[in-house]
């Protein structure tokens, strides 16, 4: 825990310039996207732009993938957020069976990444890389498609990627997870909010 402290903080400036933009951008985008604001996906393109290359240096390959389909996701999530505002602007909600099928069968398909990148990839941290990144993929959609539940998935994704960067020597990036940690838990209470009151409205025009 001594030794802990130091190094935490010689890796904290030795932070780059690159991964500090793509930090606060990254929170500029959780902010926004808890009080569904669509520029937040603006913010999540430039973010994801500068980590697709951060990752790739570090030999995280399934996070570096995973943030170059997070850029093409800016593009689609802004699309559907304004095509929704004109539209259907509403929250939805999935039934909790359709999360105990879709869990199981992502971490299947994230075990039989890890498995064949073995031959391909030196990291120890493969399969969690692949686990994230495949429960990630889903999961911005549900975002993109404003399903209520997105953000519990992103809390124990964001503990998991913490862990993962903490690991790989991106301490800022670890720090920015856990706080995204928190974001999630306030974008769930928001979205919770208003699906609650889209229920009962739709309970008082029966």
């Amino acid at each position: 825990m001594t030794d802990f402290i130091p190094h935490f903080f010689e890796q904290i400036a030795a932070t780059s310039l690159a991964e500090w933009v793509a930090v606060v951008l990254a929170l500029a985008y959780v902010w926004l996207a808890a009080r569904q604001n669509r520029w937040c996906w603006l913010c999540a393109f430039i973010s994801t732009a500068i980590y697709t290359w951060l990752f790739w240096q570090v030999t995280l390959p399934f996070q570096a993938i995973l943030n170059l389909y997070y850029m093409m996701m800016a593009g689609y999530g802004y699309y559907q957020w304004n095509r929704q505002a004109a539209g259907d602007d509403r929250v939805h909600s999935w039934p909790w069976y359709t999360h105990a099928m879709l869990v199981p069968g992502l971490l299947l398909i994230a075990w039989g990444l890890s498995f064949w990148a073995q031959g391909q990839f030196n990291s120890e941290h493969l399969l969690l890389d692949a686990s994230i990144q495949v429960v990630s993929v889903v999961t911005t959609v549900m975002v993109a498609h404003k399903v209520l539940q997105n953000w519990l998935y992103w809390i124990v994704i964001n503990l998991a990627s913490a862990y993962l960067y903490a690991q790989s020597g991106l301490m800022l990036s670890a720090c920015l997870f856990l706080g995204y940690v928190g974001f999630a838990v306030f974008g769930y209470a928001q979205w919770l909010k208003q699906w609650k009151m889209q229920e009962h409205d739709a309970r008082a025009y029966r």
